[in-house]
């Protein structure tokens, strides 16, 4: 969750089972229209996958049994609930925390939104999930491989 205007917001995040970023979404409400929104947004970047492990938060159970009811979501997709394995997630937003909080909120939430858009790409820099060998950008500096990733997109 982040603060926007003083209101909370709540900050959407997927990862892979080797802990790597599939997508995120800052949502102004955590219900059922959110949860189907940040689903849908994930399946379009990044494919339906076997297996969705969700907290035990009802509203996104619900979202996707009633996307796989509407066929946006195969029959076949397991849904399980596994504090344990949810885990994981909250570990990985751990560094998203760490920049977000010492910026005491945001003001705009389409400012708040490029922000943490930022701070997800630079997480996704960090655990190698792009493929940078081709422009041999090793031992480069830091805005370099911004730059690279960046036109890369």
């Amino acid at each position: 969750s982040d603060l926007i205007r003083g209101q909370w917001r709540y900050l959407y995040r997927a990862v892979d089972r080797a802990g790597k970023t599939v997508d995120f979404r800052l949502s102004a409400k955590r219900d059922v229209a959110a949860a189907k929104a940040f689903f849908g947004k994930a399946v379009k970047s990044q494919g339906v996958p076997q297996t969705i492990t969700l907290d035990g938060y009802a509203a996104s159970h619900r979202a996707v049994r009633e996307m796989k009811a509407d066929g946006q979501l195969p029959e076949g997709l397991k849904l399980r609930s596994s504090k344990y394995l949810n885990n994981q997630i909250e570990q990985d937003h751990r560094g998203v925390k760490l920049r977000v909080g010492p910026m005491l909120g945001f003001k705009r939430f389409k400012t708040a939104a490029i922000t943490i858009g930022g701070i997800e790409l630079l997480r996704k820099i960090h655990k190698g999930q792009f493929d940078l060998s081709e422009r041999r950008l090793k031992d480069r500096s830091a805005p370099a491989i911004w730059n690279a990733v960046l036109a890369a997109l």
